[in-house]
């Protein structure tokens, strides 16, 4: 066996190409030498402009000025451009590095086998077997590509102007530059007054509504479910097809239309109620009647999909379960307290963190049901009924806080996140790979 060196390894860490070319693999060599060409290319002639102008945001914005009698526009810079081609330029240098650690290790491994006395695979006998055995790695790279364009990028672009002061008037571009404010947008979320008071209000109703529809929509599925399951029921199918449609029809429609119907002046059910002499209610109008009013209508959405999955798990449930409980004179309530409840539990303790994870950002029951109102005098741009989710569109496309609208996605993601890995961890789901019988 030959000594072992790492000539190569050295050579295409110092160059990309020079290991391969070392190895006498001429071919891959040049493929390397021409991607390091390439890169260092585009990092002379791009890198310290975009990397300047991520650190700066500008430094001279657009402005009209007055040449000999005719006034002319003078571009200047566009501080969110520039924070976008500042990030393009450092994906596009992760994807180098990426490529960099290839190529050592390429060569490392090529040197190697060849201190062993084995010949190494030639370039076209590469070629072939990444397209026989890595092929999987091939297809995944366009999807992985489109990932980071369209997911990655978008996520490192809100987090940044959440330590920016992207907000109007005073800082939108070209007009105005946008500068670095640090942790300013949090610190006001926070501490400052007419942003705290808003922001610990709206998260408080928030956390509610998640817990309350999440609630109302499982236990109320499970309850549909077990009625319909029960001995004796007839027309099974039947129940189960009227009460799925409300899931399936499209949720704006639906939305729409229950949003007319609890119309304060000329909803039908408030024309109903007059009839009977019991005035009408102020379903959207009224701060808690309106809160009520949407779990209410989200319940009734959302509670026939549960309603499906309950109606999967108790066929699973066996049935010598619940014949040795009755043999043992256990109740019903019983039977269910330990037998179906906790097997219910068990099968759908992902799915009811789900459930809270997109009821915490249920943008369109808010959005179509009350459009965040009715209004709160001492909310800043919110309604008394506005998650943080709806918040969020409102400081964005309405008010143009855009900082404070990204401070606020982060903060939503860390609870989301928090509680839903947090709770999947101590459920049963998670610690036990089998059901113990």
């Amino acid at each position: 066996m030959k000594r072992y060196t790492q000539t190569a390894s050295l050579l295409s860490l110092l160059c990309m190409g020079l290991g391969q070319l070392y190895n006498r693999q001429f071919k891959k060599g040049i493929v390397f030498l021409a991607a390091h060409a390439a890169g260092l290319l585009y990092a002379i002639r791009y890198v310290p402009g975009a990397l300047k102008g991520l650190v700066t945001l500008g430094e001279e914005s657009s402005r009209i000025e007055l040449v000999g009698k005719i006034y002319r526009h003078i571009p200047g810079d566009h501080s969110i451009y520039l924070m976008i081609e500042g990030l393009i330029v450092l994906l596009l240098a992760a994807v180098y590095v990426f490529i960099y650690w290839l190529n050592v290790k390429d060569a490392q491994h090529v040197e190697r086998m060849r201190a062993s006395g084995l010949v190494p695979r030639t370039f076209r006998q590469d070629v072939r077997a990444l397209l026989d055995h890595k092929f999987a790695y091939l297809m995944l790279i366009l999807p992985g590509i489109g990932i980071l364009v369209f997911t990655v990028m978008p996520i490192i672009f809100m987090i940044l102007l959440a330590f920016t002061n992207y907000s109007a008037p005073d800082h939108i571009p070209p007009a105005k530059l946008v500068d670095w404010a640090g942790f300013q947008s949090f610190v006001d979320l926070l501490q400052l007054k007419t942003w705290s008071n808003t922001f610990y209000g709206i998260l408080g109703w928030t956390i509610v509504w998640a817990v309350l529809s999440t609630v109302t929509t499982y236990f109320g599925g499970i309850f549909v479910a077990l009625l319909i399951q029960k001995r004796g029921i007839r027309l099974k199918t039947v129940w189960r097809t009227i009460l799925i449609l409300p899931y399936a029809i499209p949720q704006i429609i639906s939305l729409l239309v229950m949003r007319n119907l609890f119309n304060g002046q000329f909803g039908p059910v408030n024309q109903y109620l007059s009839y009977f002499g019991l005035g009408k209610l102020p379903w959207l109008t009224d701060p808690l009647w309106a809160k009520a009013t949407v779990i209410t209508v989200n319940m009734w959405i959302g509670m026939p999909l549960t309603m499906v999955l309950m109606i999967g798990v108790l066929s699973t449930i066996p049935k010598e379960l619940y014949e040795a409980a009755e043999v043992d004179g256990a109740s019903r309530m019983r039977q269910f307290r330990f037998i179906t409840l906790p097997m219910i539990l068990f099968s759908t303790a992902p799915i009811l963190i789900i459930q809270f994870a997109g009821n915490f950002n249920n943008f369109n029951v808010i959005y179509l049901m009350t459009n965040g109102n009715p209004v709160q005098p001492d909310y800043q741009y919110a309604g008394s009924t506005d998650l943080l989710v709806t918040w969020l569109y409102k400081l964005t496309l309405e008010t143009n806080n855009f900082n404070t609208a990204s401070a606020i996605g982060i903060i939503i993601f860390i609870i989301v996140a928090g509680l839903s890995v947090g709770s999947y961890r101590r459920s049963r789901s998670f610690r036990e790979e089998d059901m113990i019988q």
